[in-house]
């Protein structure tokens, strides 16, 4: 070893003794340990930074461990508070739905009822007998649930409750004003032209053939030729063709016992077995048959049996 340095540590053993031996900075050094009391104290330090240093690494390892649960149950909160907000917020949609739901519900009750008054009054039917005014009628005993769900259900078990007893009510109004509406439209009434005048009545008169005394079945309306001729009823049609006497004929029957004929006519425009209804043109005015120039000889039956057109054609309303 050189000068100046500081050489190996030599170890001698002698009876517990431990003697250190050296050199610094060229010098010899010795020193001695020696006896079981320094022995002891040597081996318990070590000892001691030994479990030292062992107790803080586990120490440090389980506090890292639980730190690494804790990171993660933050993470798990934090994504439970963003489920328990989506679930918030689609909730709130959900109610804002329904709301609207009740709303257009109750908009389309205030409607029908407005619409159902309006009808009465329009028909002249007993107002009492179709009330829309006041609330339906009904009972029953109440559920001993609670809470916002049942507020909701209630109402819309009263709002449908409300709708299908509107809907029976308007039901019955529209049966009692189709069968008025089928009975005017299936009754004769009006002119079966819009300009003309008439020019041989129903009753005996004198024929224009024969010039005999005769029955005339029927109301004679002139006009020029080619005039729409249009059904004063709603009805179907039994004849379109050519007919003794009546030249190209058209006949309608309207239900309850009521027929008309439409006589002389120069084009038919309906076949058998079409749906007419009153005011559609059926025929254009001519002359055929037993006829001395264009007019529509207009017949009412009542029964299989004429009987005088001029009451039904004064007649507006039916």
């Amino acid at each position: 070893m050189r000068p100046g340095k500081t050489g190996p540590i030599q170890w001698k053993h002698n009876n517990m003794n431990i003697i250190l031996v050296g050199k610094v900075k060229g010098k010899p050094v010795r020193y001695q340990i020696g006896g079981r009391g320094p022995m002891l104290a040597c081996f318990s330090g070590v000892l001691a930074l030994a479990l030292a240093i062992g107790g803080i690494g586990y120490w440090f390892g389980t506090t890292q461990g639980k730190i690494t649960q804790l990171t993660e149950l933050q993470q798990d909160i934090v994504q439970q508070k963003k489920l328990i907000e989506e679930a918030r917020i689609a909730a709130r949609s959900d109610l804002d739905a329904l709301a609207s739901r009740i709303g257009m519900m109750q908009a389309n009750v205030t409607r029908i009822n407005a619409l159902g008054k309006r009808l009465i009054k329009i028909s002249k039917l007993d107002a009492k007998e179709f009330d829309f005014d006041n609330e339906p009628a009904y009972g029953g005993p109440k559920s001993p649930e609670t809470g916002m769900a049942m507020q909701f259900d209630e109402v819309l078990q009263d709002l449908d409750k409300q709708l299908r007893s509107r809907t029976e009510q308007l039901t019955v109004l529209q049966d009692v004003l189709l069968s008025k509406l089928l009975q005017y439209e299936s009754k004769p009434a009006g002119r079966p032209i819009d300009k003309g005048w008439i020019s041989s009545y129903f009753g005996k008169r004198t024929d224009p053939f024969t010039g005999k005394l005769e029955m005339h079945k029927g109301l004679d309306f002139a006009s020029k030729a080619g005039t729409p001729i249009k059904a004063v009823a709603s009805g179907v049609v039994t004849w379109a063709g050519k007919r003794y006497g009546y030249g190209n004929l058209v006949e309608i029957n309207h239900g309850n016992g009521y027929t008309t004929r439409y006589g002389h006519n120069e084009k038919i425009l309906v076949k058998v077995g079409d749906s007419v209804k009153k005011g559609d043109p059926i025929s254009l005015m001519g002359s055929t048959g037993r006829s001395t120039g264009p007019h529509v000889h207009f017949e009412v039956l009542l029964r299989d049996r004429q009987v005088d057109p001029l009451r039904f054609v004064q007649s507006r309303s039916g």
